[in-house]
This record gives structure tokens, C-alpha cells and sequence, in this order.
């Protein structure tokens, strides 16, 4: 039997499916690559609870270093993301670098259910809103 809550981690991103809540929050660390971030993607489409209408939060708040051109971006809006644009999709940033980010997949996603926050919690509130 699958259990209902996954966690899985690594160098630079942790997260949690919680199918129940058909929810994945996933927190990024100091360094974010797109290998990063393709890794990630890569083991949501495996896992075999996760669905693409998912809501996500993903907390970006300790993320020092973004390391991604914008070829990349376009690439993960195009290629990688694997969730799909009816998903609601909470990000928690606290610096300009990582709001530009969060902002960034939003523009090239055309996210329709997309929202920006300073805290965990407040992105959280929003998701089950």
C-alpha cells in the first residue's frame, strides 16, 4: 500500500506529496540549478500518487543563489514543469531575487492560479482557500 505522504530530499530542495491533500510543498535551498529543479519535476511525473492538478507551495525563502539564464526559464515553463495551468500555485519569497523568480515562472507559465507570499503559513491559508 502507497502512503499517503511522500518526503523526499536532497543538496538543494526538499518536498512532501501529500495525496490526500493533493498538495506538494517543496523547499529549496541555498543554491537552485535547473538540473535542480528538473530532478525535482522528473520525480513528481514518476511518483505514482501525484496528479499535474496538484496545488504546489514552493518556499524559495533560503534560496541565496538562482542559478538560471533565461533560455532555462523558458525551458522550465515549456518543458519541465509538471504541473499544469489549471494547479494553484503558491510561492513564498522573500527577496528581490527570489520574487523575480517566482514572478518569472508566472509570466512564462501563464499561471492562471498563481500567488506570491512572505510567509509559509499565509500561502498555505491561500492554497486551501
Amino acid at each position: 500500500m502507497l502512503q499517503e505522504n511522500t518526503q523526499r530530499s536532497s543538496a538543494a530542495l526538499q518536498y512532501t506529496l501529500d495525496a490526500e491533500k493533493q498538495l506538494v510543498v517543496v523547499k529549496f535551498r541555498k543554491r537552485v540549478t535547473v538540473k535542480d529543479i528538473e530532478r525535482y519535476a522528473a520525480a513528481l511525473r514518476a511518483h505514482p500518487q501525484f496528479k499535474p492538478d496538484f496545488s504546489e507551495i514552493a518556499d524559495l525563502s533560503e534560496v541565496e543563489e538562482l542559478d538560471l539564464q533565461a533560455d532555462e526559464f523558458i525551458r522550465l515553463a515549456d518543458e519541465i514543469d509538471p504541473f499544469s495551468p489549471q494547479a494553484r500555485r503558491a510561492f513564498v519569497a522573500r527577496t528581490a531575487v527570489q520574487n523575480h523568480a517566482a514572478r518569472m515562472h508566472k509570466i512564462l507559465g501563464a499561471q492562471r492560479a498563481f500567488s506570491i507570499f512572505r510567509s509559509v503559513e499565509e500561502a498555505e491559508q491561500w492554497i486551501v482557500s
